[in-house]
């Protein structure tokens, strides 16, 4: 679990946004968002359809978290 998508989770709660108005605002199967919350990557296209959609950039919406082992 390589990144964290909690950012992105909290702007949709502070917009008002269930994750499935937001998963078809996007144009993204349920695959996607299923594993954005197992925190897994996602392809650049999604990532840039996410940034356009919510006018940010990546850093405001996920994060990556190195394995501590």
């Amino acid at each position: 679990m390589p990144y964290s998508y909690n950012k992105l989770w909290k702007l949709l709660i502070d917009q008002g946004m269930t994750k499935e108005e937001f998963r078809k605002q996007i144009e993204a199967s349920p695959t996607t968002i299923a594993a954005m919350g197992k925190g897994e990557g996602i392809s650049p296209k999604v990532l840039s359809r996410i940034c356009e959609t919510m006018r940010c950039q990546p850093g405001d919406i996920m994060e990556y978290i190195p394995n501590q082992e």
